[in-house]
């Protein structure tokens, strides 16, 4: 059994209010580690209400699970979607005591445009310049990543089977950013988690299909090859068959294995 808070404030700009779902174990007295959802929707739409069942399930696991909102492009564009990330990992870091959360335990997930935030999270853990806003005293690092078909390198987004013309200025990638990809070449850079990548990262968990049209499999694996090269702990999942938003985070049994290993474990701080 689990229970579940909407709506709770994580932080304002400019006085909106900024939102997360907390979902719960009941009954549970140890300090729960956390598992951060970020939604898909090309930076343009989505909600924090579309957080999967499975990942919601792992409360039944002893997690808690933290679903968020964050500015889409047509309301700012990026590094907003990153600086409010990191608030949301500040703010449960800060919360921590009142809902008995791990504050050295924290995971994040997502998919597609959430998985590319989930592993910018993961990437720029050793920087502070996206660190904006509230709870700054707290650190924005994470301890572990899945990222399920997200956008890893902007400037190679485009592949001959896409059924988007990635650096067509009207791309999602293009919006992202606020200009043409291959004409805002510094910009798309900076939206890039492989542009970051460093010894230090946490583990990541990778999945993707290999008959997705929107978002080529290799964007998997040049964040893939990048961290190992760099020698982190990461796992690459190439689904035979499966498109985009093919719902990878559906096997449970995969991602329950790779929090349980990376969150469940004695690990400092990074």
């Amino acid at each position: 059994m689990s229970r579940a808070i909407h709506d709770i404030e994580f932080t304002s700009i400019q006085g909106n209010a900024l939102l997360l779902d907390l979902y719960l174990p009941e009954a549970q007295t140890d300090l729960r580690p956390v598992i951060m959802w970020i939604h898909g929707g090309a930076w343009l739409h989505g909600d924090k209400a579309h957080c999967p069942s499975v990942i919601t399930g792992m409360t039944a696991c002893g997690y808690a699970v933290a679903s968020i909102n964050y500015r889409v492009s047509s309301e700012a564009i990026f590094p907003a979607q990153l600086v409010d990330c990191k608030a949301a990992v500040r703010w449960l870091r800060a919360a921590a005591k009142e809902y008995q959360l791990d504050p050295a335990h924290i995971g994040v997930a997502g998919d597609s445009a959430g998985g590319h935030l989930a592993a910018m999270l993961g990437t720029t853990g050793a920087t502070r310049e996206f660190d904006l806003g509230e709870q700054l005293e707290q650190p924005s690092h994470v301890q572990a990543v899945a990222d399920f078909y997200g956008p890893t390198d902007m400037l190679t987004m485009a592949f001959p089977t896409s059924q988007i013309a990635h650096d067509a200025p009207d791309s999602p990638e293009s919006l992202l950013i606020g200009g043409p990809l291959q004409e805002c070449r510094e910009q798309a850079r900076a939206a890039s988690p492989t542009h970051y990548v460093h010894s230090a990262c946490p583990p990541f968990l990778i999945s993707h299909g290999d008959s997705d049209t929107l978002v080529s499999t290799q964007q998997s694996v040049i964040l893939y090859e990048a961290l190992c090269a760099a020698g982190v702990d990461a796992t690459l999942r190439i689904v035979s068959g499966a498109w985009h938003d093919f719902g990878a985070v559906n096997d449970q049994a995969v991602t329950e294995k790779f929090f349980d290993q990376h969150l469940k474990m004695s690990l400092d701080p990074v």
